[in-house]
């Protein structure tokens, strides 16, 4: 990265611990979508080390948000009764620098197959699942066939009705989004894709275009963003990302309140930072546009709506109810 023009010369030396113990990697997309001036760019943030990193804040977490803790068979997360997440691989086409599997992710490629046979074993057997969530890693970044397979083995569990990904490659490698990938994806569950995005310049031509084969295909399209100082923590920034992603047909989905994973300090707000946000949205873009704001509580406790409230109760049992302006209104429940 330093003969990319992407990390100083004077920086490689303090950076070198932080590579070996935490992954690198960029596509040439993001490359490209990154500005003159690394230092201060928004995309590059994301994904190129930073000295930063290197402090480890007493209440970071290897595991911020509990996936070993709810794993009953190696590769799957069952933490929730009615959906599962399956951990199909360990390898992304990009290592975000915020990530809350950094620990693990790069470290082994797809979910060996004794371990998959596993998982499929467990799903056949516990009818309560209705959906199951293919992250990892990126799910994306295997190849169309091995997606296919394992669509296929889920399509065979009569209970399983849908099937969500959790991927950021149509934005960072939107090349891989072919027609043979999309034909893999129609399969009788249902199935969904949750884009992972934080800033408008992320969405390049060839990322909106990969977006477009997926809707024109039919795959509802999702998003998800994690809330980074210095990325995207403002409303202006936020506001041009959600509309863009609407423009895509992508439905602002959650916004995360950035997890405990070490050495990510320098990219958390605090909560009352997020809710401020969250509130200067209200009102502002489209309840299209607008996600639900959430907390994984650290431990793996389950993830939680944490957004600006709007209503208080009165000792007369009445409500106070605060408009977008910052108004307050009466509200009475029925007798």
């Amino acid at each position: 990265m330093v003969r990319d023009g992407l990390v100083r010369a004077d920086h490689s030396a303090a950076l070198d611990p932080i590579a070996a113990q935490f992954r690198i990697r960029l596509t040439p997309d993001m490359r490209a979508a990154i500005a003159t001036d690394p230092g201060t760019d928004p995309v590059a943030a994301q994904f190129v080390p930073d000295p930063r990193e290197a402090l480890i804040r007493p209440e970071e977490l290897t595991d911020p948000i509990g996936d070993h803790a709810h794993s009953p068979v190696p590769g799957l997360t069952h933490r929730y009764p009615d959906r599962v997440i399956v951990h199909v691989t360990q390898s992304c086409e990009v290592y975000c620098r915020f990530c809350f599997r950094r620990e693990t992710v790069g470290s082994d490629g797809p979910l060996p197959a004794q371990d998959l046979d596993a998982v499929m074993a467990y799903l056949a057997a516990t009818p309560d699942i209705f959906e199951v969530i293919l992250t990892g890693g990126d799910p994306l970044s295997l190849s169309a066939r091995r997606i296919g397979d394992i669509l296929a083995r889920l399509a065979d569990i009569p209970h399983i009705g849908a099937v969500r990904f959790h991927t950021r490659v149509p934005v960072v490698a939107p090349g891989r989004i072919t027609p043979t990938l999309i034909a893999a994806l129609k399969v009788r569950p249902a199935v969904s894709m949750v884009i992972h995005t934080n800033h408008a310049r992320e969405l390049t031509p060839a990322a909106c275009a990969a977006l477009a084969r997926l809707a024109d295909a039919g795959v509802p399209l999702m998003s998800q963003t994690v809330l980074l100082r210095g990325v995207n923590a403002d409303a202006d920034t936020l506001a041009d990302l959600f509309r863009m992603l609407v423009r895509n047909r992508v439905k602002p989905y959650y916004l995360h309140h950035c997890d405990l994973a070490r050495g990510t300090g320098h990219f958390r707000t605090t909560i009352a930072e997020g809710q401020a946000i969250m509130a200067a949205l209200r009102g502002r873009i489209s309840g299209l546009a607008m996600p639900t704001y959430v907390l994984d509580i650290p431990g793996g406790f389950g993830k939680v709506p944490i957004g600006p409230g709007y209503l208080t109760q009165s000792p007369d049992g009445s409500w106070q109810v605060r408009d977008p302006k910052g108004g307050l209104h009466r509200y009475d429940d029925p007798a």
